[in-house]
């Protein structure tokens, strides 16, 4: 099986929207714990708590990567991210077959994409993104990285990393915003 997370219930079919890649995919994981993250995206999340006006699809905020072996690692780049960002967010994740037509995304352990719409075998509902991604965790699926065991050398590099993402993102409100409200003691100084 593969998988994909979704803010929309009951999808019978997953169509492909522009991305990240710049062309319409869909987007899977072999693992189920990987999709996840994709529950919520967290610049979305703080312009519409913080009564943000956009027009447009939100940036997406990707503070993960994957260790040798493998396995998700969600880092923190500011205090309590990973619960501000998934505490109380719901979800559904949906599984399709592992047909053909699958492409590997190169870069991304066990991720695949497709160029075309995929039915749906099933869909699971996840009522907490936050408990399940520490279940995921204690299970020893992926890893949370918490804020405060940043080396100095790793913050000094998420420092450096979000003045260039403030800098870069003149076109981008959404993300600018989000970047203020959580990193102002970076951007600020």
């Amino acid at each position: 099986m593969l998988y994909h997370a979704s803010q929309t219930p009951d999808l019978k079919e997953l169509i492909p929207h522009v991305s990240n890649h710049g062309k319409p995919l869909v987007y899977f994981s072999e693992k189920r714990e990987n999709t996840l993250v994709y529950l919520c995206n967290a610049v979305e999340k703080c312009c519409l708590e913080n009564g943000f006006k956009h027009n447009g699809i939100y940036k997406k905020w990707a503070s993960y990567g994957f260790n040798s072996d493998g396995r998700l690692m969600l880092d923190e780049y500011y205090p309590n991210a990973t619960y501000e960002t998934y505490k109380g967010v719901g979800g559904f994740i949906y599984s399709v077959s592992k047909a053909s037509g699958f492409t590997d995304l190169e870069g991304i352990p066990f991720a695949k994409t497709a160029d075309h719409a995929v039915k749906t075998a099933g869909c699971e509902f996840v009522s907490d993104a936050y408990e399940a991604l520490c279940e995921a965790e204690k299970k020893g699926l992926i890893i949370l990285a918490h804020y405060e065991d940043n080396s100095p050398k790793r913050l000094e590099w998420i420092r450096r990393t979000i003045l260039n993402e403030y800098r870069d993102a003149v076109n981008k409100p959404d993300y600018r915003f989000f970047l203020e409200k959580k990193f102002g003691n970076i951007i600020n100084k």
